[in-house]
């Protein structure tokens, strides 16, 4: 089971843009390397110690791909009301 849970953090606009853009590039969520990153740097705790817990590997799936073309209004409308 995969719990996730939704927080506020404040990160440098900077980083922010630079966030945004890897995940562009990368196609993939600014959340999802936000956690790879967090997960990278727990890993690691520095001190030499390897009594530190492995984190659970990071959840995967299929997305399923586009069902609509978002510029095709009737279309959109027809999957929002599930036609």
């Amino acid at each position: 089971m995969v719990i996730c849970m939704k927080t506020t953090l404040n990160i440098d606009d900077t980083v922010m843009r630079r966030l945004r853009e890897e995940a562009a590039r990368r196609r993939t969520t600014m959340s999802s390397l936000v956690e790879a990153g967090l997960r990278l740097v727990l890993a690691d705790t520095g001190d030499g110690k390897e009594d530190a817990k492995p984190l659970p590997p990071l959840p995967s799936w299929q997305g399923g791909g586009q069902r609509v073309d978002i510029a095709n209004r009737e279309e959109l409308y027809g999957v929002m009301e599930g036609q």
